[in-house]
């Protein structure tokens, strides 16, 4: 129960940490972060068993029971690993959605602002037509005129 209570500070701490990270760069960090602790676990694990099973006369009188414990152990910890790597993932996805929501709220924003961009072109060219239009047909009229003289 103690080691529960331990475990869930820690990882409330690591969350309070990671939602300082406000980039992308921070779910990398936090991947490392997670690949890292996984390691360091595993490699505790590894050495653990290579101690107790390896040394067969310091460890020669375990009993079946003694290795039933060990066994019950090792499982616990494999099973709080995969806990704590299940909360931090579902961080790392949650924080992997929200960046993909800001790319899409940037990429609706720039098809508004491309659209704005055209209807002000096209707005340009009708008003230099209507413009000038008047003075063409002028240009025309004393063009006419010209000629008849």
């Amino acid at each position: 129960m103690e080691g529960s209570k331990s475990q869930e500070h820690q990882c409330n701490k690591l969350l309070t940490r990671f939602k300082k990270l406000d980039n992308t760069q921070g779910v990398s960090k936090i991947i490392s972060f997670i690949e890292s602790k996984i390691i360091r676990r595993l490699l505790t694990l590894f050495v653990m068993g290579i101690v107790i099973f390896s040394s067969s006369g310091v460890y020669a009188d375990l009993t079946k029971q003694d290795i039933e414990e060990i066994r019950k152990i090792v499982k616990e910890e494999v099973q709080a690993l995969r806990e704590e790597m299940q909360k931090e993932f579902g961080y790392v996805n949650k924080r992997i959605d929200d960046v993909n929501k800001r790319i899409d709220d940037v990429r609706s924003l720039l098809y508004v602002m491309l659209a704005g961009i055209f209807t002000l072109v096209g707005f340009i060219i009708w008003d230099r037509r209507t413009a000038i239009s008047p003075a063409v047909k002028k240009i025309n009229e004393l063009g006419g005129e010209r000629r008849e003289d």
